[in-house]
C-alpha cells in the first residue's frame, strides 16, 4: 500500500535530524527507498517534492538527498528501474518526472572537446589536476575550469579559491561536455547553491536524467523560465509546467512561424 502523507513527513523529519553531512543523509535516503516497495518509494518521493514545493524547509533540505541517491546510490535501491513505471501508473507525476531519459538537447562531440583541450593545455593530466586543486591564480583557475576532462573539474571544485560566480559560469558554459556539468551536480558544496542549480538545469548540454532531478528544487521564477525555453527537452519543460501549475501546449497548439 502507498505510504501515508504523515509517514512520509515523519521520514523527512528523521532524515533532517541526521548529522554527518550530505553524504550521510544521501545514503540514509537511499537505504530508506531500498527498504520500501516500489509503490511506497514512489509515494515517498511524491510527498517529499510536494512538501518542498509547499515551503516545508526540512523537506527542501532533504529533497536533494533523495534525488542524488537515485543516481549515486542506485545499488541500494533494487527496484530503481521500476519506479518511473510505477509512478506513471499511479499518476504520481512529480515522482515520475525525476526519471527523465534521453540525450541532451545539444551535444559537443567528445573528439571535438578533446581537440579544444589540446589547444588550451599542453601539460599532463596529472599536472592539470594538481594545478586545478592548488592554484591561487584566479585566471589560471578559470582557464582550467574550461577543461572537458571530468577529473580536472573534480579538482577545480575542490580549490578553496573557487567562487560561486565562477561555478555558475562553468555550469552555464555552452558548448560543454556533460561530464564536467555532472561533476558540479555531484559536488556537495556547490550543488546546493540555487544559482548553480539554475545554471545547470537551464543548460541544454546537461543530460535530461540529471536535469530532471534538479528541476523540483528550482525557484518558481526559474521554473517559469525553463518552461519557456525551447532549447531544453520537452520532458523537462513539462516537468516545470507541472510544478508551477501550467500546461505545456501540444506541438500542434503552438503558433506557426
Amino acid at each position: 500500500m502507498p505510504l501515508s502523507a504523515d509517514t512520509a513527513q515523519e521520514a523527512v523529519r528523521r532524515l533532517h535530524r541526521l548529522g554527518g553531512g550530505a553524504l550521510v543523509v544521501r545514503r540514509a535516503a537511499a537505504r530508506l527507498l531500498g527498504r520500501l516497495d516500489a509503490q511506497e518509494a514512489v509515494t515517498l518521493l511524491e510527498e517529499v517534492i510536494r512538501l518542498a514545493r509547499e515551503g516545508d524547509e526540512e523537506a527542501g533540505c532533504v529533497l536533494p538527498a533523495f534525488t542524488q541517491a537515485l543516481e549515486l546510490e542506485g545499488e541500494q535501491i533494487p527496484h530503481l528501474v521500476a519506479l518511473r513505471r510505477v509512478a506513471l501508473l499511479a499518476e504520481q507525476r512529480h515522482a515520475a518526472g525525476l526519471f527523465a531519459w534521453g540525450k541532451p538537447a545539444k551535444e559537443l562531440e567528445l573528439e571535438v572537446a578533446k581537440r579544444l583541450d589540446a589547444k588550451l593545455f599542453t601539460q599532463s593530466l596529472g599536472h592539470l589536476k594538481t594545478q586545478a586543486r592548488l592554484t591561487r591564480n584566479p585566471d589560471q583557475l578559470a582557464r582550467l575550469a574550461t577543461a572537458s576532462e571530468p577529473s580536472v573539474m573534480r579538482n577545480v571544485l575542490q580549490n578553496p579559491r573557487l567562487t560561486e560566480d565562477l561555478v555558475v559560469r562553468i555550469a552555464a558554459r555552452r558548448p560543454a561536455r556533460p561530464e564536467p556539468l555532472i561533476e558540479i551536480w555531484r559536488n556537495p558544496r556547490w550543488s546546493v547553491r540555487p544559482a548553480v542549480r539554475r545554471a545547470l538545469a537551464l543548460n541544454p548540454y546537461l543530460p535530461p536524467e540529471i536535469a530532471a532531478r534538479i528541476v523540483p528544487m528550482l525557484a518558481r521564477a526559474d521554473l517559469v523560465e525553463l518552461l519557456g525555453d525551447h532549447t531544453l527537452p520537452r520532458q523537462l519543460r513539462e516537468q516545470a509546467g507541472l510544478l508551477v501549475g501550467r500546461r505545456l501546449p501540444d506541438e500542434d497548439d503552438l503558433p506557426s512561424t
